[in-house]
């Protein structure tokens, strides 16, 4: 089972097209693994805290209580609780499976928030290269009968999903993996497709499983109930389906599939550096080699502050710049052991700031709602006297019949 810190919990993370599905749909046949299509719920809890319009209204009352009433160490429980619930009713319906993978490749919009809520949990870094992973977006949008236009879309100020995972995603990943860590591993899809068993053997190693007979051969379950399940939600990659197990065929189709223009905008919008932190260097001298173009090493600036910009304004979603894994066990991790009297002491310690952090919550909100209604009063000022100057504008000798009306009132009606 899983639990509070996260331990038989693995995430899946990559960006978008990276080969999860390929990933998950040979791990899913192990049996102490229970590993579906993308789940993309921590989203929606950290979400909670920004919350969307909706029809029976209160955005504001809901905003309120999330980010103003409820203290972030209770939301974050609330929210620990809810996902405890759903993993562990999915490793219920999977009999003798021990380990939960989320395989979510958007979770890099929720790292800080992962790490709050299962900061023991596994992390498998699915990377591959940059330039297969943007002709996949396009093969996938023409399958599907909707082109991607790479260069339009990298150019229009609007927020655009497949640009934010292609450029911010990415480096979002690149920087929260920077550094070896015990919790994480790191898995490229070219060996992967090359080594199916080799690499999945590492993989079972890192999660504590040994390695099962056959598990790269998906083909040879699509009748179980666990492919059943993952085939039957229709997200993820279409192709996978087509083969019985993996195979090199689209290592190098980014060279077929971009033309030249694609590929040196690419090549320019992230920088040189990336590919070799990856380990293709080679893959980034080909590029320079097709396009003619010496890339800088470092990405566009611009470009990412544009796009991660853009994402917090539609999300109210802030980010820690350069955040790097973190994994420190919750402190009520081993709450089995009798409470010491430190430990009580500690608590009502813990206690008392969330009683003062809720307070001071309170007071900001006063000040808050204070502010807002000054202004609402300075408003409604500013419109009343322009009204009256509107008005005296469209009057004839409206200053005269203004200063005679004054002049008899103050005389008492008396002229």
């Amino acid at each position: 089972m899983v639990d509070s810190n996260g331990n038989n919990l693995v995430f899946l993370l990559c960006t978008p097209r990276s080969g999860s599905s390929l990933a998950t749909v040979m791990l899913q046949n192990h049996s102490k693994m229970f590993a579906t299509q993308e789940m993309w719920f921590l989203m929606s809890l950290r979400d909670l805290q920004a919350p969307q319009r909706r029809a029976y209204g209160g955005t504001g009352i809901i905003s309120q209580f999330f980010n103003g009433v409820l203290p972030q160490d209770a939301f974050e429980d609330a929210c620990r609780a809810f996902a405890l619930e759903a993993y562990n009713g999915l490793l219920q319906s999977s009999e003798g499976a021990e380990l939960v993978i989320d395989k979510s490749p958007r979770y890099y919009y929720v790292l800080e928030f992962l790490d709050k809520l299962f900061p023991q949990s596994k992390r498998i870094w699915l990377i591959r290269n940059p330039f297969a992973v943007l002709a996949s977006n396009k093969k996938v949008g023409q399958q599907r009968g909707g082109a991607f236009d790479f260069a339009e879309a990298l150019r229009q100020p609007a927020l655009e999903m497949k640009i934010v995972d292609l450029t911010v995603g990415l480096f979002r990943y690149r920087d929260y993996f920077a550094n070896a860590h015990p919790y994480a591993h790191r898995l490229h899809y070219e060996r992967l497709v090359t080594d199916p068993r080799g690499q999945l053997a590492e993989t079972c190693r890192f999660l504590g499983l040994d390695y099962e007979e056959g598990m790269e051969r998906y083909g040879d379950y699509m009748h179980t109930a666990k492919s059943e399940l993952y085939f039957s939600m229709g997200v993820g990659d279409p192709f996978v389906a087509e083969h019985q197990a993996p195979n090199r065929d689209s290592v190098d189709l980014w060279k077929d599939v971009l033309d030249k223009r694609e590929i040196e905008l690419y090549g320019r919008a992230l920088g040189a550096r990336i590919f070799r932190e990856l380990g293709y260097e080679a893959e980034l001298e080909e590029a320079e080699k097709l396009t003619g173009a010496r890339f800088e090493d470092e990405p566009d600036a611009e470009l990412l502050a544009l796009r991660t910009g853009r994402l917090t304004e539609a999300t109210g979603c802030v980010w820690t710049p350069g955040y790097a894994l973190k994994a420190e066990p919750l402190a009520s991790g081993s709450a089995a052991v009798p409470r010491q009297p430190a430990a009580k002491e500690a608590d009502a310690s813990r206690a008392e700031t969330v009683r003062l952090q809720m307070r001071v919550r309170a007071l900001e909100q006063r000040l808050q709602l204070g502010a807002m209604e000054q202004q609402r009063l300075k408003a409604q000022l500013e419109a009343t006297s322009r009204k009256i100057n509107r008005l005296k504008a469209i009057i004839p000798f409206g200053s005269r019949l203004s200063s005679l009306a004054s002049a008899y009132l103050g005389g008492g009606g008396k002229k």
